[in-house]
């Protein structure tokens, strides 16, 4: 006898788009027109030559997609790769972080993500960049009264993660859709992290680049310097 179909979880304000997406529990978006994206990118470095435009691409749990990350990876050019984690698989279906800020303890769903992140960056080797590592701190001050979130509540677990991606010899990114916390990058730095890019999240024009100024003194301010060209990553610099 055939079992029902599980029920699509509930989603928040806003996230009700990715409805039409969502099949046995995940997240099924069409296929990215890898093409498409390249002659754009093209057509804009033409229109505007004295810019430098790199292409990129951010990879969504790489780790539970392993062959269509790197069939994805094996048809494009891209020149920066960021792997990134945005739920958790909670009963066989994908639950978005922020829905689970709501329906759990928030202190629980930050160590469980965190968890889910080390297993991101061990078991996934196809990206260079992990991107916002503070994610679920975007929904804290919605979910928690008693404070502003304290990233040294959870040190271990984000020292565990920041071990775990400078032994790899990768970059992490400082996001500047919060205010970066200067902890986590001095973390960073005494786990042996040797690189820094920065990422604004800007999902509109008018955002691009926010907080930009304020995360590299952060960087500086821990030994990172940035290379010759813009879009460089910055690299720790070692005093003798």
């Amino acid at each position: 006898m055939a079992r029902p179909a599980k029920e699509p979880r509930r989603f928040r304000a806003g996230s009700e788009h990715l409805l039409p997406y969502y099949a046995d529990g995940m997240l099924t978006p069409a296929q990215l027109d890898v093409n498409g994206y390249l002659d754009c990118l093209q057509a804009c470095r033409d229109k505007f030559p004295d810019l430098r435009i790199i292409s990129g691409v951010e990879l969504g749990e790489p780790h539970w997609h392993a062959q269509q990350a790197t069939d994805l990876i094996a048809a494009g050019r891209f020149e920066l790769v960021l792997g990134s984690l945005h739920g958790l698989m909670v009963d066989g279906q994908f639950a978005e972080v922020a829905q689970l800020m709501q329906e759990r303890r928030p202190t629980t769903v930050i160590r469980d993500y965190l968890l889910e992140v080390a297993r991101l960056v061990a078991n996934c080797q196809i990206f260079s960049v992990l991107a916002h590592i503070d994610y679920p701190v975007r929904y804290w001050r919605q979910h928690v009264r008693s404070g502003p979130f304290d990233p040294t509540q959870f040190e271990d677990e984000y020292r565990h993660v920041l071990d775990l991606l400078a032994s790899s010899d990768r970059a992490l990114e400082i996001n500047t859709r919060l205010n970066p916390y200067p902890a986590i990058v001095r973390w960073w730095r005494e786990a042996g992290g040797q690189a820094i890019t920065f990422g604004s999240d800007a999902h509109v024009p008018n955002a691009l680049a926010t907080g930009f100024a304020d995360a590299a003194a952060l960087a500086e301010a821990e030994g990172f310097r940035p290379g010759r060209a813009p879009e460089d990553l910055w690299h720790r610099v070692l005093h003798r």
